[in-house]
This record gives C-alpha cells, structure tokens and sequence, in this order.
C-alpha cells in the first residue's frame, strides 16, 4: 500500500539527489530511508530506482510515483495548513445572513477593513432563507444573522450593533417635509413604499398603522434601496427607513428624512450567531469590528426623544 511518507521520500530524494540528503531532509538515518525504500519496493514488486555510480536514477515507476507525490502532497500541505487554521479560529467563509434590506451599505463598511485583517477568511452574504434567518443560523447554512428583530432560542445569542430612528422619508417639496413628526393619519392619502416584507414585520406598519387601524392609500413594494428613494425623490410615494440611510443619501438626492411618530421609533441592528461559535477567532473578530463601525451622526444607545424597542 502507497502511504504518503513514501510520497515525501521520493520527493526528497529527487530534491535532495541522494540518499544522505534525502534523510537530512526528512530527520531520518539513511539507514532507516534505506529499509524504508526497499520495503515499499517490496510491496510493490518493482524497483523505484537504479544505482549509477553515486547517483540514483528513478525508474518508470519511480518517475510515476514521483508525479504523483508532486501532484498530490502540496494538497495535503495545504488541507492541513487550512485545519489547523480552522483548529484556531483563523480561516474558513464567514456566511451572513441578511434580515436587514437597508444594512447593506453598513455592511459594506464592516466588510472591507474585516478583509484586510483577515486575508485567509472569505465572507458570503445571503438573504433568502428557506426556513427564515432562524432556520438558517440552526442549519449551519449561516454564521452570523444581520437582524433588527431578534427572535432569542437557547443555543443563540445577539450582540446589539448599533441603535437607530425608523423615519419617514420623503420629498423635499412634500407637504410632509417640514412636519415635527408623522401620524398614522397622515399616510392615509399616501404611496408607501417598503422592501417586500411581510407586514407584520414592518415597524411602519406595526408601530403606527396598525394600532390606528390605518392603511396607506398604496402599498407599494421594492427591493433595492437604490430605487426605493428615486421613487421617493421623483415625488412618486414617501418610504420609512433608518435615518442614518436617509441622510447618506440626502447628500445626492432631494429628500428628507421625518420622525414617525410623537416619540419616534427607535430600533437597534443585532447581529446573531450560535452560541457555541461565539469564541470562534474570526467570528468574534468580525462581532467587534461590527459594534466600532458607526454611521455619522449615529451616537451608540442614545436617540434624542426615541424610545428604543427590542
């Protein structure tokens, strides 16, 4: 049987040309490699090389075999480099999971300086679950779970990120725009666009329609943030988003952001990760990273006048 040791010897001994520096090379006595070769010619009922002078000639099957180790012991090399990175919390794909459509753009400020501190860890986003973000962090389909509403299971734990205002966000020639704050009333006669959610887990909708029994005149539904506020800035429908997104994009575009609400809504993005990952090195590095990136103007637990909400 062909093991890997007598893999390593034929590439020593083609490295090395002799025998003496074959067994340097492998902390071996050349009496030792010696046996050890002649067992596995043995075994294989062929000899490996031929002896010219001081020189050893590799025969068909040596040279067979010596491609072979060529081919495949740098890929045990590297498998066992990747192992002992994963032993110590020092490689792998960091998959997360999205529940969170206008996170992106804060993600992307995490991601970029994570990659850098860590050239060996891959990071995948996924947004799409079959059985919800939950479901997806129980089924090792991801690691982390970007998420405003944390759903706590044993065996889970959220780290609060960052805190922030759900705002109404609108035109800067609506008859909204210089409101104090929005009532349910006021939506009566508007275009409300969202991410396509369910209701229910639209703060908009679970924080002030739906106790005033009031729906918008329109519902509309669009995935990309992008979009979402040209509809709003071309005057085609109001949305709510966090303040910190509004304001990125204020810079650009002919909108304002408006409380929701007398008191506001105030809400935190958590991260989520299985319990027993949690001292994972690369995992808990990217959990730090994540509590230090911080929108301008966003001050970490405080919101003027905004009750915060789990």
């Amino acid at each position: 049987m062909i093991e890997r040791n007598h893999l390593e010897v034929l590439r020593a001994v083609e490295a090395g040309g002799s025998l003496t520096a074959a067994a340097e090379r492998l902390h071996l006595t050349q009496s030792a490699l010696s046996h050890s070769i002649r067992k596995l010619e043995q075994q294989l009922g062929t000899p490996l090389w031929l002896r010219e002078g001081r020189q050893l000639q590799l025969t068909q099957a040596g040279k067979y075999l010596l491609a072979l180790a060529n081919r495949l012991l740098p890929q045990f090399e590297h498998a066992e480099l990747q192992i002992d990175q994963f032993a110590r919390g020092q490689a792998g794909t960091l998959r997360i999971g999205m529940e969170c459509h206008p996170c992106y753009q804060w993600l992307l400020k995490v991601v970029g300086p994570y990659l850098g501190h860590w050239p060996t860890v891959d990071v995948d986003v996924k947004q799409k679950f079959q059985f919800g973000g939950i479901g997806a962090l129980f089924g090792h389909d991801i690691d982390l779970l970007v998420t405003p509403d944390p759903l706590h299971r044993p065996g889970l734990v959220f780290e609060p990120v960052f805190d922030y205002e759900q705002v109404l966000v609108v035109h800067s020639g609506h008859r909204l725009a210089h409101n104090d704050w929005i009532s349910a009333q006021d939506l009566e006669s508007e275009t409300l666009i969202t991410y396509p959610v369910a209701v229910e887990r639209l703060d908009v909708y679970t924080h002030l329609l739906l106790p005033a029994n009031i729906r918008p005149a329109r519902h509309k539904t669009i995935e990309t943030t992008d979009i979402m506020l040209q509809m709003v800035a071309a005057g085609r429908g109001v949305a709510a988003l966090p303040r910190w997104l509004v304001q990125e994009y204020q810079q650009r575009m002919s909108i304002v952001p408006v409380q929701l609400g007398e008191t506001g809504i105030g809400k935190q993005i958590f991260l989520g990760c299985r319990e027993r990952d949690r001292n994972v090195d690369y995992l808990s590095a990217f959990l730090k990273l994540a509590t230090e990136v911080r929108w301008q103007g966003i001050a970490p637990g405080v919101l003027s006048g905004v009750v915060l909400t789990n």
